[in-house]
């Protein structure tokens, strides 16, 4: 006898297990063809914007139609395509200067010739910040400046996160990063505006390091790219005097945030953790963190001071008993990273020079609490009351 279960629809239908899976099927494959058909309306929008703001620019259309060429070319093509609300004069500006931004940076890069170095990696999610910078100066040697085509990734980039970075970016090399992040993560707007204004370009890889010294060639640049300088706790509410112990315990309260600010890749490990050598001797670092696209452990060590060299030589033995109690076969050299209120360059690089495990040493930056007085607070509560 048939033991599956069996399912009366409204209509009598007699609707077995299997179908019910193949149902679910059905709907996951139209939920992914609906997927694939918004991409590819965006691919088709954006690869008709770029091909619309290279036309105004070879054109050279407002020296050739004059000033008002913008106003009426808005007006003709609302009134061919009057559905359509992506020809305003403001959209219609911002076509020309997408091109532009991204031609000019190409014409620059195509007199360097040669000079361009691309950095290469072996593990994808590790060479983000190169691979679209890759594809364009490819481009640029396979196709004349001016006849420039959009390069594939743009596509998955929405277009307001576009004009976002176009008129934002201060150099080619910046909005590319740009690019590749919201192309690689699936950053919202918001989350796009946030790190552009902590200027997450700057800080990714900006951390002074060791790492030349310390890990095998292969593996220097895209160790730097987990590490950045400053960081920015601005999600914490910390007192005007904290200790150390407060700024370890506000971040493992806000983990979640804290993880976010890190980036990409890191996985929690834990607080403290006891790293023990044997029954009488055991350590503590303050934060364990495990990368998982690079496969190594990151030993973090939390200072709510200035800089100090001994930092360096403490957060070392850390790293040394983690590869020796943490790494497994498989496992990539654990890093260590000290965060600290302030730092200077030049102590950094000395007190890194002569350690043996790979280390780095970043600042980090909290919200600045103003002080109000009791006056001021209740002239802001009459203000909300009136």
């Amino acid at each position: 006898m048939d033991d599956k279960p069996t399912f009366i629809s409204r209509d009598g239908m007699i609707a077995d297990k299997e179908y019910v899976a193949w149902l679910h099927d059905l709907k996951e494959r139209y939920l992914r063809s609906q997927v694939r058909t918004v991409i590819q309306a965006q691919n088709e929008m954006l690869t008709y914007y770029w091909s619309l703001g290279r036309d105004i620019v070879k054109k050279k259309a407002e020296s050739k139609w004059g000033s008002g060429f913008f106003n009426q070319l808005s007006l003709d093509m609302k009134a061919m395509f009057p559905g359509d609300s992506g020809f305003s004069v403001t959209n219609l500006k911002y076509m020309k200067r997408w091109y532009a931004f991204y031609n000019d940076g190409a014409a620059i890069r195509h007199q360097a010739g040669d000079e361009i170095c691309i950095l290469r990696g072996n593990e994808h999610d590790t060479v983000i910040r190169h691979q679209v910078g890759d594809e364009f100066d490819v481009a640029i040697r396979q196709q004349p400046v001016d006849e420039l085509e959009m390069p594939e990734i743009f596509a998955v980039v929405p277009w307001r996160h576009h004009v976002q970075i176009f008129t934002k970016s201060k150099s080619l090399d910046e909005a590319l990063f740009y690019i590749n992040k919201v192309a690689a993560e699936g950053w919202s707007r918001s989350k796009l505006e946030s790190q552009m204004e902590k200027q997450l370009f700057l800080a990714q890889g900006a951390a002074v390091t060791n790492f030349e010294q310390t890990l095998p060639s292969s593996q220097i640049q895209i160790a730097k790219e987990i590490l950045k300088d400053p960081y920015h706790f601005g999600f914490l509410n910390m007192k005007e005097e904290y200790a150390e112990k407060d700024l370890e315990d506000a971040l493992v309260s806000n983990v979640t945030q804290f993880l976010l600010e890190l980036g990409k890749g890191f996985a929690y490990v834990g607080r403290q953790m006891e790293l023990r050598m044997d029954d009488e001797t055991a350590f503590f670092p303050d934060l364990v963190f495990y990368h998982i696209p690079q496969k190594r452990y990151v030993i973090i060590e939390l200072k709510a001071a200035k800089f100090e060299p001994e930092f360096a030589g403490k957060l070392n033995f850390y790293v040394t008993a983690a590869d020796k109690l943490l790494r497994s076969d498989g496992d990539n050299e654990s890093v260590g990273l000290i965060i600290c209120k302030t730092a200077k360059k030049t102590i950094v690089e000395w007190s890194l020079k002569d350690i043996n495990k790979p280390l780095g040493v970043s600042t980090y930056q909290l919200e600045e609490v103003v002080a109000r007085t009791v006056e001021e607070l209740e002239q802001q509560k009459e203000k909300a009351r009136k």
